[in-house]
């Protein structure tokens, strides 16, 4: 027997469990994981002695803008930066230009991106109403691994461009999409028993608090939150559960960053209803308090609010609200970053960086890492439908592995970050315990920090569309 590669003396960490083993992997497969040494040769062995030994972490949700406004970020950087922080799969968001949106740019984005992959990717489908309500069987059937409609936002009538910023009268633009509409969008997806993901902001509060602040001519971090509150993300998360008790469809609230939005998908999840939820290190490691200290860099939609709000986010970490944490990986240039609050886009780095702020988050002692485990593997793979392909430490799972060293100490540096704009709220922040290793179906892509290998990533798909294979 020739074994393709050996992990051994490693800690095995899962959900519910930790205990020494090693790994052996076949054909980019797990497969064995025994205590006792096997016969036979062995290609690649690798020592992980005093270090732990993961199911590969994931990002269900980043922005590589590719294709679109490259010169912020591509895939070759985005996927490198994810196999930098420890990632091994990445789900890539749909707003691209062209948008997913139907199967032939599926199709389209597949094979670009699988061009440029250094880790596996899967690709979100968009929902645009009735501009490609009738295009949702078919994304489902390509294998889109879910569904996305960014609730408040108008899109352009030619590109399908997403107006992050709509004003009543522009020309060539839709209007946010009413509740008739959502529900329409809903009722399609409930079909596929896919997940339907929100964007979750209220447009018509925004648009009146924000007339407010501008004209008595408010530009301060608080008035920015005044003219984004909770209210404007609550509202909408109560909106989108009650839809989602009349289809039936899978709700997921992304980015979630308000306390009360929190509390009732918990309400939601107790009577049964098919309701999660996510969220991102900046609504854990990151409050309105900290403005003055990071400055504009930490802008996002919807925005960093309060220290209450943060701690009713880790209250839902806590007691498994929360499924899993993603970065929400949006760069910007360091140019766009540096205007007038109010001016400068929402959006930063944040795949490279994700992975090393929750194992902090375990030296610190808020998280143990079963449970980093379950944030950045088990539950995504689950909700998803990519375990036990993806997410899963067992024989016949992909032979994926973020192997942790947690006595490595250091600092986040924006300079030496992988993505192609590298700008982020976490310059500076000291981080004990790091990703070591990332493998990829048995081949090591990042070692110590340095890439070491382009990788061979490629599409994966979510079990309920029936395709298990990649690439194809």
């Amino acid at each position: 027997m020739v074994w393709q590669q050996r992990i051994k003396n490693g800690t095995i960490v899962t959900g519910n469990d930790m205990y020494q083993a090693d790994i052996y992997v076949q054909n980019g497969k797990i497969a064995a994981i025994t205590s006792k040494e096997l016969s036979g040769k062995v290609l690649e062995e690798i020592d992980a002695a005093g270090k732990y030994i993961f199911s590969g972490f994931m990002d269900t949700h980043i922005h590589s803008r590719d294709p679109g406004p490259t010169h912020k970020e591509d895939f070759t950087h985005s996927t490198k930066a994810a196999a930098a922080g420890g990632l091994t799969t990445v789900f890539e968001m749909p707003n691209t230009n062209p948008p997913v949106n139907h199967a032939e740019n599926f199709d389209r984005q597949h094979q670009h991106l699988r061009e440029q992959a250094s880790v596996d990717f899967a690709l979100w489908g968009i929902c645009l109403g009735h501009l490609n309500n009738e295009h949702i069987p078919s994304l489902h059937d390509k294998g889109v691994i879910a569904f996305k409609f960014f609730w408040g936002y108008a899109v352009h009538e030619e590109t399908f461009q997403l107006m992050y910023n709509y004003k009543p009268g522009m020309e060539k633009v839709i209007p946010p999409f009413h509740d008739g509409q959502v529900y329409e969008m809903m009722e399609r997806v409930a079909k596929t028993d896919q997940v339907f993901a929100v964007h979750a902001e209220n447009n018509d509060l925004i648009q009146t608090l924000t007339s407010r602040v501008e004209e008595r001519g408010g530009h301060t971090y608080e008035d920015l939150l005044e003219g984004r509150p909770a209210l404007a993300e609550v509202l909408t998360v109560q909106t989108g559960i009650e839809m989602a008790r009349s289809t039936g469809v899978r709700f997921h609230v992304l980015h979630v960053s308000a306390g009360e939005s929190v509390r009732l998908i918990r309400k939601a999840q107790q009577e049964g209803l098919p309701v999660t939820v996510e969220t991102c290190p900046h609504f854990l490691f990151l409050s309105a308090e900290d403005f003055d200290r990071v400055g504009p860099k930490m802008k996002v939609y919807p925005p960093v609010k309060h220290r209450s709000d943060q701690e009713a986010i880790w209250e839902g970490i806590a007691d498994g609200t929360i499924s899993h944490v993603c970065s929400d990986h949006a760069p910007h240039t360091q140019e766009e970053k540096n205007g007038d609050l109010w001016s400068i886009p929402a959006g930063m780095c944040g795949v490279e960086t994700l992975a090393p702020l929750v194992l902090n988050a375990v030296s610190e002692g808020r998280l143990s890492l079963q449970r980093v485990a379950q944030l950045l593997s088990e539950h995504p793979a689950q909700l998803f439908g990519i375990a036990p392909q993806k997410g899963t430490l067992q024989v016949g799972s992909d032979a994926d592995f973020t192997i942790v060293d947690m006595n490595k100490e250091g600092t986040i540096q924006q300079d030496n970050l992988h993505s192609k704009s590298q700008v982020t709220a976490y310059d500076g922040f000291s981080i004990k315990g790091w990703p070591v290793q990332t493998i990829v179906r048995g081949q090591t892509v990042m070692k110590d920090g340095d890439i070491v290998s382009s990788g061979n990533g490629d599409i994966i798909y979510p079990s309920s569309t029936g395709r298990t294979v990649y690439g194809t």
